[in-house]
């Protein structure tokens, strides 16, 4: 039986339409009827197909397979060669470069190189740039031209700075010149020519170089940190070295770990610096050389160079940094949990 609805107007009663489904329902049966998106999707996936997201990450997949995934592929298929630099014949050796840089003295002092260099500037590396954004984070008068000025020497090459380095460090330079004249020393330090001041200096380089980066990375973290915190600290008594190791260090504590990190793999990377104070030989006789300057040495020389036993060299140094990466993101986890 059809209902009748009086006009409120001109009173003529009209019948109404019968009730059909609710629109919820009919929205489900047209669903399962026609093809269309999903559920929260624009009209412009209805014409959209598989492949395209693929055609959009295609550039950086290519550049990813292109200049990682084939080079570390490679470099694997080399290290069981005996192949030369230049290109050349290259047989098939098994794990003869393997069995070799085990027993090659050079190798270790590289290693023992590399990792000391990362034990002494990873842990100096995460925490002076925490107290350096510390003083520079307050918005105080001038306070910008200090950031600019901690920021600079990231903006320079690795080449000027180790060239600058060179100057103030020679035996002749600004340092040695400023220590005799103070008297404090009767003849010059030899930061180049010994090795043990060789690979100190470098380290100094690298932190001074990056100092001002992680910097940038600590003032991001410490935006994050409550401000409550440290108002309700001081007003119980607490000190700014108390609250900076009970509130600050916590607060950042995954941009510290992630810091940590990326100063690992770049302390194991280290070349730069070496060659530039230590010259091309790695300092006298070769004792400051690291991973990456020995892997030049053994597996780049045009004439005594052998790549398959350089490829060896950098797959060791390919574990040894997926061995510390791997330790961070254990270590981060921990902390999260």
């Amino acid at each position: 039986m059809t209902a009748q609805i009086t006009h409120p107007v001109s009173g003529v009663e009209s019948p109404t339409p019968a009730p059909g489904p609710a629109p919820s329902r009919l929205r489900r049966l047209t669903r399962a009827v026609l093809p269309g998106p999903a559920p929260g999707a624009n009209g412009a996936a209805m014409y959209r197909r598989w492949w395209l997201p693929w055609l959009w990450t295609a550039p950086a997949i290519g550049c990813a397979v292109v200049f990682g995934v084939f080079p570390f592929l490679n470099t694997l298929l080399l290290s069981f060669t005996n192949a030369k630099p230049l290109g050349g014949a290259a047989g098939f050796v098994g794990l003869d470069n393997y069995t070799r840089m085990i027993q090659d003295d050079d190798f270790w002092l590289a290693t023992r190189n590399s990792i000391l260099y990362a034990v002494i500037v990873v842990p100096l590396m995460v925490l002076l740039p925490l107290m350096l954004a510390v003083l520079v984070e307050k918005n105080l008068p001038g306070i910008g031209f200090f950031r600019s000025a901690f920021y600079t020497p990231v903006l320079a090459s690795s080449v000027v700075v180790g060239l600058s380095w060179q100057w103030l460090l020679a035996d002749d330079g600004l340092v040695n010149t400023w220590l005799e004249k103070a008297h404090l020393i009767r003849s010059a330090v030899p930061f180049l020519s010994d090795s043990w001041l060789i690979l100190l200096s470098a380290m100094g380089l690298t932190l001074w170089k990056g100092l001002g980066w992680y910097m940038v990375f600590y003032l991001a973290a410490l935006g994050n940190v409550p401000r409550e915190l440290h108002e309700a600290a001081q007003m119980d008594g607490a000190g700014a070295v108390r609250r900076f190791w009970h509130i600050t260090v916590p607060g950042v504590r995954q941009a510290m770990m992630l810091v940590g990190t990326l100063t690992g793999i770049g302390s194991l990377r280290v070349f730069t610096e070496i060659y530039m104070l230590g010259s091309s030989t790695g300092g006298p006789g070769g004792a400051d050389r690291t991973l990456p300057f020995y892997i030049r040495d053994v597996g780049l020389d045009p004439i005594t160079g052998n790549a398959g036993y350089g490829s060896a060299v950098s797959v060791a140094l390919f574990a040894l940094t997926l061995g510390l990466t791997l330790l961070a993101q254990r270590l981060t986890k921990e902390d999260e949990s």
